[in-house]
């Protein structure tokens, strides 16, 4: 959607999957469950509870029997309350709790993008569900996840192909060993409204069977008029004890959002115009609201052969289906293609995608355990994951319509031929991995992970053409060294790897149409240290990324005048800091990160070697801290601040996005109602209402402008019953 027209045709320039065929009964994969989780099943018929969030293994660092404290990779996890407390409803709002992420394109009515250290994910590829590939090109409800997992940095180990930023896990909530019943409702000024109700326990002989079931409903209103929509969420997970030993998991979540989208601003000629956050675009009479449904199940069995050995199997299929409209505004003919012109007018386009459908199936078997050999102690886990992705859509509409201005936006007709072809992608993929987490001593061990990644990957256009048909195979090695210097204390430095793969448009002004290039491998280090006490914790992290680029060499403005190929690379070298700490009444929180970027080696536009990449900032704060009211027992105030750096907005540099700090501010009071625990939450996010452009994203040769929400109060409630 929404990515200029040459976005049509290589959206992603990422071949979608194709290959595993999964019964429709069989699909519903099951991952790592809070309250009973199958990994914890160390001696046959124990189920261990585990409290929340750092205390639980993290499964997206690849190594899921040690927890981010004790895991030589940096991983934030934020868990379910944290969510709850900072009102976070979408993806693009978990950014604000982590120094390492920043938005990417993030508008209203559309799906999130998000960065981490600096390098925006790949939707397709960079996100999970229980540790399984899911794609993030659609609405994710938050309702029914335990946490989030963040992993900042290359994931070769994790996945086969990915870009370098990191991983994205979503963890669902699962059964839970006491009854929950638990209502959420939520208003704020503009009418925004949510309810959201979350029911779980056990019941049966031996209460063998655990249940929870999330249902929520959104009434989706904004400051930005005529941006009325709607989202729901229904998921139910449940669990089997078979019997000792023996864990039977499955859960199912549909989801569905209407809503219309609000394109991104772009500079007026060179210039950044006022960041009005009430202007929208797309407001012609034939305007309508994008559409997002999701249905996902996962279910996974998971067996304990001894006391030190188990192995599991799991599944997973989602379903996708989107409609996307949009009155889409895009530069000014010549010499204004990639912004605006001077005075705000634009060229307007009508742009409509119906129809579009994906599908991501994943089957995974893993084997894991722990044994003694040569005064040593390996901890390992070896395993295959074969998954397939398919896109498919119609002809589309991306017509143009006419002209407009930012600042007086009048009607324009409504665009009438759907003659932009759509390009359906396949790919199958056969993930061969191995983990082995060595202690040598109690203060030394090294992690060891490989993994052996088969692709092949096809498309074409709806009228059969622009063809494309390859395969590759690469291996991905990892390596970290950790020293226990102290029972609370680790340092570590590990290395990794990272692949994508990129592939020439198939059109005849290629000379290599439809040819895949060489993997484009990323390279890592990193040198870290956590910290941990009874009242708080300390980690930091220094790292370098390098990662290979690839572009067009040539004017493409005739049959073969033009080539696809690798063209130097950005190199990411940052430090990253996080503590938190708890002081008498106060709780403070914090993250930051600096973060010197750079493009290098490039030969087809070399001017650009040594400058920043757009839309990348070049120091994050994140900052929170919460007081505990003694005169008023269950009443704390919170206060949080968010600044990022100045960014380039566009690639040679020469118009920089400022720096901007935010403030959020709310009060929470605990109390009871019916006898009943509950919650009431007040907020008032940019509580200066400050005004300021939050990202500039570059796509496909555009400047993309977002502005900040303006002053928002909200209100909730959180009770048992």
């Amino acid at each position: 959607m929404r990515l200029l027209p040459t976005a049509l045709a290589t959206r992603h320039l990422v071949l979608a999957l194709s290959g595993l065929t999964l019964t429709s009964g069989l699909l519903t994969p099951v991952a790592h469950a809070q309250t009973t989780p199958a990994d914890a099943m160390a001696t046959l018929g124990t189920v261990v509870v585990r409290p929340a969030a750092e205390s639980e293994p993290a499964s997206v660092t690849g190594f899921g029997d040690e927890t981010p404290q004790r895991t030589p990779v940096s991983v934030r996890v934020i868990d379910a309350d944290t969510l709850a407390d900072n009102q976070v409803r979408r993806m693009s709002d978990v950014v604000q709790l982590d120094a390492s992420a920043s938005d990417a394109y993030n508008a209203i009515g559309y799906w999130d993008h998000i960065t981490l250290r600096g390098f925006v994910l790949d939707n397709t590829y960079n996100h999970r569900r229980d540790g399984l590939p899911i794609s993030a090109e659609t609405s994710l409800g938050l309702e029914n996840r335990e946490r989030i997992e963040l992993m900042k940095g290359t994931s070769g180990i994790q996945a086969g192909t990915s870009a370098p930023g990191g991983l994205v896990n979503h963890v669902i909530k699962r059964p839970t060993e006491q009854p929950t019943r638990q209502l959420r409702l939520g208003v704020n000024q503009h009418g925004n409204a949510l309810a959201h109700i979350d029911l779980g326990g056990r019941f049966g002989t031996d209460r063998a069977l655990g249940y929870r079931l999330n249902v929520a409903s959104e009434h989706l209103r904004s400051h930005v008029n005529g941006t009325n929509g709607q989202r729901e969420l229904a998921a139910l997970a449940m669990d089997w004890r078979l019997q000792p030993g023996q864990l039977l998991e499955v859960e199912l979540e549909h989801s569905r959002k209407s809503q219309p989208g609000v394109p991104g601003l772009s500079l007026t000629g060179n210039a950044l115009p006022a960041p009005d956050p009430f202007i929208n675009i797309n407001t012609q009479p034939w305007s309508q609201p994008g559409t997002m449904a999701g249905l996902t199940g996962s279910i996974r069995y998971t067996h304990a052969i001894s006391t030190d050995w188990s192995w599991s199997a799991q599944a997973s299929s989602q379903r996708l289906k989107a409609d996307d409209f949009l009155a889409y505004p895009l530069g000014c003919g010549k010499p204004y293609e990639s912004t605006y012109c001077p005075n705000g007018d634009f060229d307007l386009y009508d742009y409509r995608s119906l129809n579009e459908r994906r599908t991501t199936q994943a089957l995974q078997w893993q084997i894991k355990g722990t044994l003694q050999a040569a005064g040593t102690t390996h901890h390992i886990s070896a395993g295959v994951l074969k998954s397939r992705y398919t896109e498919t859509g119609q002809p589309g509409m991306y017509q143009g319509v006419g002209t407009g201005n930012v600042f007086s936006l009048a009607p324009s007709p409504a665009g009438t031929v759907f003659d932009d072809e759509y390009t359906n992608r396949t790919e199958r993929t056969t993930e061969w991995f191995a983990h082995d987490r060595i202690e040598w001593n109690a203060q030394l061990s090294t992690w060891v992970g490989l993994r052996h990644s088969q692709l092949r990957r096809s498309s074409v256009r709806t009228d059969g053409s622009r063809a494309t048909d390859y395969a590759q195979s690469f291996t991905t090695p990892w390596l970290a060294v950790a020293w226990q210097w102290r029972p609370e204390t680790m340092v570590y430095a590990s290395t990794g790897q990272g692949i994508e793969t990129a592939v020439a448009p198939g059109r005849v002004e290629y000379t290599n149409a439809g040819m895949p290039l060489d993997p484009l491998k990323s390279r890592q280090w990193e040198l870290g240290l956590k910290h941990a006490w009874h009242r708080g914790d300390l980690s930091a992290a220094l790292f370098s990324i390098t990662r290979p680029r690839a572009g067009k060499a040539g004017a493409c403005d005739a049959p073969g005048s033009c080539t696809f190929q690798m063209d130097g690379d950005d190199q990411h070298r940052g430090l990253e800091l996080t503590a938190r700490q708890r002081l008498g009444a106060w709780t403070l929180d914090g993250s930051a990160m600096w973060l010197a970027a750079q493009r290098r080696n490039g030969q087809i536009d070399p001017s650009l070697n040594g400058k920043r990449p757009t839309n990348v900032p070049d120091f994050v704060l994140r900052a929170g801290a919460t007081l505990a009211i003694a005169q008023v027992p269950g009443l704390t105030v919170h206060a949080r601040a968010s600044h990022e750096g100045r960014r380039a907005v566009v690639p040679d540099g020469s118009v920089q996005l400022p720096s901007w700090t935010r403030v959020d501010a709310g009060l929470a009071y605990r109390t009871r109602l019916s006898n009943q625990p509950a919650t009431w939450r007040l907020g008032v996010s940019n509580l200066l209402n400050r005004r300021y452009f939050q990202e500039s994203p570059y796509q496909y040769s555009h400047v993309y402008l977002f502005p900040a929400a303006p002053r928002t109060v909200s209100l909730g409630l959180d009770m048992s019953f």
